[in-house]
């Protein structure tokens, strides 16, 4: 891709105050995009939006519940009034695997409903409501964060995020007309501080004994795929789902 392919684009990246979020938001600021950091914890979006200006990057945090209709119809309105459009919804925003990565038995209603309302909805919601911001601008993108346990589905957290892949093939052919194209990435087991944080050793060693890469994935590896996703080098890409997972799939 070009040198200047995201200069003075417009991107918005839920749960960007820290993990994924945080990361591709630095990757697009570092490459001329603006980029606005939405999460709920809106100290830790500002905080980060913060740092980045300070190193010469143009960035902004606000709080926002990515299951609030109102509250993100009014972020999009008012991003768009601030600078003509949105050009890229990075869909990262989610509950993550460890609290909810159980069968529907054993999670309970109430969590179940949560992890949806934010897991699914949260990509309803945004992407409805940054679909009239984002329509014919010049590769216009939408990737959504959706994980390679969608292709075991195996619990909840795993059907949360086949139902993203869905989302993803849906929107695609809505957003067609609009200019927008539409993705998604799988991830891995991918080291944030959050997984390390989490995730057992041993679970991590089963993990790595699935993949045919043997190598912890890192963030890296996911922001090269957004990259790739939203730029014009994939214009004839939408509605597909990309796994980063070192291989992973294949042993599923």
């Amino acid at each position: 891709m070009s040198e200047d392919e995201y200069q003075d684009k417009v991107a918005v990246v839920t749960g960007g105050g820290r993990g994924l979020g945080h990361a591709f938001g630095a990757a697009l600021v570092a490459r001329g995009a603006h980029v606005v950091l939405a999460d709920v914890d809106g100290a830790a979006a500002t905080s980060a939006a913060a740092a980045f200006t300070a190193r010469g990057g143009s960035a902004t945090g606000t709080v926002c519940d990515v299951t609030d209709e109102d509250g993100v119809a009014e972020m999009m309105s008012g991003i768009a009034e601030r600078h003509g459009g949105v050009d890229i919804l990075v869909n990262n925003a989610g509950l993550h695997a460890a609290d909810y990565y159980h069968p529907f038995t054993q999670l309970g209603l109430t969590k179940i409903r949560r992890l949806f309302e934010v897991n699914v909805m949260g990509v309803v919601i945004c992407s409805l409501a940054a679909r009239e911001a984002m329509s014919g601008r010049a590769g216009a993108s939408i990737i959504n964060i959706s994980s390679s346990a969608a292709y075991a589905n195996r619990n909840a957290y795993a059907v949360s995020k086949l139902a993203v892949r869905g989302l993803t093939m849906s929107f695609a052919r809505e957003f067609a007309d609009d200019g927008i194209r539409v993705n998604a990435i799988a991830p891995g087991l991918i080291f944030t501080d959050t997984i390390r944080a989490e995730v057992p050793r041993t679970e991590v060693e089963r993990a790595l004994g699935q993949q045919i890469v043997r190598r912890e994935g890192t963030e890296g590896d996911i922001v090269e795929a957004l990259l790739y996703l939203a730029s014009t080098k994939a214009s004839f890409l939408t509605g597909e789902t990309l796994r980063v997972a070192g291989g992973f799939g294949l042993s599923v």
